[in-house]
This record gives structure tokens, sequence and C-alpha cells, in this order.
């Protein structure tokens, strides 16, 4: 998935990335060669069309033990991760049927890290919570940028509703599970891998533009008092009364 100029999420097929374009491109696989767990691929550039191989190999797994503590009971599981993957302390992950927070990284050197990559991990301690760690996406006009919240683990979402956000305003645009994505949908945090969050448009957005939106703005007493407003078509034949503002006042006979 790639950002567009316009600031959405535009989907590729087989996206990697073009040494001739210099970019990250869709591409159709012209052949598949396995070697060992992972395999060699011959792609074509959907845009230059250039033919390359994308050799991929998945990491190697390696062994974490962990430290879960539920209230004042420990006790020690040993996890199988991959040697590339990152822990940062906050990241909330499930085990055993239940929530774990990440509270304490151990080195192999015998340091502490706030963060760092399984195969440099002797040891992680994390604790029982009822929290969910929600990564975010958010978009304004060009420009993108990442943050987390942090919420009760029964919060759920929906896409296309506002919510607010270090005292901002935004519009869910979509949210990614691992199973897609979904945009209208209703979805629980500790089920989201990320968020992405849009500006609304502004009140000035739906302002008349043209003298013509304008004329008919007026009529129906969007621009202010109009003593005697035309009523927009879609509610006449819906049949809606004006409000007590858009009627007009009559005189008082003498």
């Amino acid at each position: 998935m790639t950002v567009d100029d316009e600031g959405e999420e535009e989907h590729l097929d087989n996206a990697t990335f073009c040494p001739s374009c210099d970019d990250v491109c869709g591409h159709d696989i012209l052949r598949e060669k396995k070697v060992g767990n992972g395999a060699d691929f011959m792609v074509r550039c959907h845009v230059c069309e250039d033919v390359h191989t994308v050799i991929f190999r998945p990491p190697a797994p390696t062994n974490i033990p962990f430290i879960l503590t539920d209230g004042p009971t420990s006790h020690r599981v040993t996890l199988v991760v991959d040697a590339d993957e990152d822990f940062v302390i906050g990241d909330v992950f499930e085990e055993d049927e239940m929530l774990w927070t990440i509270h304490q990284i151990e080195m192999k050197d015998e340091t502490h890290a706030s963060s760092a990559m399984a195969n440099n991990i002797a040891r992680i301690t994390a604790l029982r919570t009822d929290m969910v760690r929600v990564k975010l996406t958010l978009t304004r006009g060009e420009e993108s940028t990442s943050d987390v919240i942090i919420v009760p683990q029964e919060t759920t979402f929906t896409g296309s509703h506002l919510i607010e956000h270090n005292g901002q305003t935004w519009r869910i645009r979509a949210i990614h599970t691992g199973a897609g994505r979904t945009m209208r949908g209703t979805v629980k945090a500790p089920d989201i891998k990320r968020m992405y969050l849009h500006e609304p448009p502004q009140p000035e957005h739906f302002a008349p533009k043209t003298p013509r939106e304008r004329r008919q703005a007026w009529k129906e007493g969007r621009l202010g008092f109009n003593p005697n407003p035309e009523r927009p078509k879609d509610q006449i034949k819906k049949g809606v009364k004006p409000s007590p503002r858009h009627r007009s006042k009559k005189k008082k006979r003498n």
C-alpha cells in the first residue's frame, strides 16, 4: 500500500521496490522458484515493465523468555518470534487469551532498552493489562504523521465516524485489521492493527462558491435572515415543514 498525492491509500498488487523506477510499484509475478523456506520471484513492473528478481527469505525464528506478571503472581514462558521483530516498552500483545504490556526489555549485554530487535534481547518483562495500544496514521492534506492512543480493551471504533484526538477532530478514514480493511464497520480495539484518520472538511468547504450557489443559498435562508426563504426541492418532496424562523410574518389588519 502507498499514499497518493491527495493523501489517499492506494493499494498495489505485489508491491515491491523497482530499481528502474526507484520507487515502490505494483508488479506481475512471472516465475517463482522455491529456495529453502523462501523463494526467488521474477517480476515485471506495472509502470516501466522492467523485469527483475526479488529474493525473499523469511527471518530466522528466535526464542525470547517472557516474565508475565499478573498482580502478585508471575510465570515464565518462552515465545518464538522473528529475529527482526521490534519490541517497544508499552506495546500490548496477547498471550494465553490475556493482554500484556511490555514493562522492561533486558538486552544480552545486561543493559536495558526502551526498544530493541528480538535477536538482541535476553528477556522481556510484561504486566497484565486491560488497556490496548492502537496505532494511528493521521493525514492532513498531503502530510501524514504517526501516533498511538491507549484505550480500554472493550473500546470499539467505527469507520467514517468522528473522534477527538489531541484537541482536534478527525474522521476515521479506514480501520485495518489482520483480516483486511473496513471503511464503515465497527472493530474492537484489540483487533486493530492501524487506524487511518483524515482531517474532516471545514465548514468553509461547504460554503457556496459560485454566484448561482450563493443566490440559491440566500433563497433557502442559509446566508442570514431571509423573511421568505424558499425550501429546497428535496424538503418539499418529503413534506418537511419550514422552521418558525423561516416562516414569513403576516401583517395584522387593523
